[in-house]
């Protein structure tokens, strides 16, 4: 079962709530969240943001598509990425921003495709300004997650926070169009895949499509309105808790509905350590990242 929780009930470590919190990110690594601060009316100005770009003709999006960057910034087209190496290349299209490191900061001039420059579409006139704005305030939350889990897990709820001086955090639009009529059993929306980095809080238009596997070895869909969020955890939070927090295996087959998600994948710092606690290794975020990151975007497998 995927618990829907109360993030306000856990900001005041309301017992019952961190209770259930705790089974959610030990047993299914899946869970709903909502009263964020960050209501229904605007997630659905974010997402006709990126509707608006998305349905935009190919000849504009071109204009800043992340294959000609050597990063992941930008629009990406349709089959470029490949979650799972078993199945095709991915059926959707993504927009994709992230931190902006500012000057003075040990990394401004350290040349790492993690912090690269955002690339922005001149249309619609709107879209960087409501983005950005959404990114700011969706790493807020993000944060004040991480907290509560430290919280649950017996852990000082700030325990997380210097890891994330200067995060990768990655902000995407995704667009999964209708599922094409000659689609095989190896094409998705997205494939299965655990995600690589800390954590994801995703945003959605109410459209289902997104399924989790469970501890029973079903596939369960999980849906979620406009102003209730979709978490779930990566790869470097189930390595920094050793295995106390759990990355869940999840994909999106995509049927005869066009979705939009947004998903805020919420990763610390280039050089902290998410290696398990009192393990004497050194697993450094951003080079767990970026290794994930060229295995997976079909422009960077080529460079690689």
């Amino acid at each position: 079962m995927i618990q829907n929780l109360d993030l306000k009930k856990l900001d005041q470590r309301d017992p019952a709530e961190l209770a259930k919190l705790q089974s959610a990110v030990q047993d299914v690594g899946f869970l709903t969240v909502s009263n964020t601060g960050l209501d229904s009316d605007r997630i659905r100005q974010v997402i006709g943001a990126y509707r608006a770009f998305f349905h935009l003709p190919e000849t504009e999006k071109n204009q800043v598509d992340m294959a000609a960057t050597g990063s992941n910034r930008g629009w990406g087209a349709s089959q470029s990425e490949q979650v799972d190496p078993e199945a095709n290349p991915d059926l959707k299209e993504v927009f994709d921003c992230g931190y902006e490191v500012p000057a003075g900061n040990r990394y401004h001039d350290a040349d790492l495709s993690v912090y690269a420059p955002n690339l922005w579409p001149d249309n619609p006139p709107e879209f960087r300004s409501t983005i950005q704005a959404y990114y700011s305030d969706a790493c807020a939350v993000a944060m004040r997650v991480l907290r509560v889990i430290a919280a649950a897990l017996g852990r000082d709820a700030n325990s997380f926070d210097s890891g994330f001086d200067t995060p990768m955090a990655l902000l995407r639009g995704n667009y999964y169009p209708q599922r094409p009529s000659w689609a095989g059993d190896r094409d998705f929306g997205i494939g299965a895949h655990t995600d690589y980095g800390c954590l994801t809080l995703l945003a959605t238009d109410g459209t289902a499509g997104l399924e989790v596997f469970m501890p029973d070895q079903s596939w369960e869909r999980v849906e979620a309105a406009p102003g209730t969020f979709v978490i779930n955890f990566g790869e470097m939070l189930e390595f920094w808790t050793a295995g106390q927090v759990k990355a869940t295996l999840h994909r999106v087959v995509g049927d005869a509905h066009e979705r939009l998600s947004v998903p805020l994948f919420f990763n610390p710092s280039y050089d902290t350590n998410v290696a398990p606690p009192d393990s004497g290794e050194t697993i450094r975020a951003g080079e767990h990242l970026t290794q994930r990151f060229n295995e997976t975007y079909v422009h960077l497998q080529a460079a690689s």
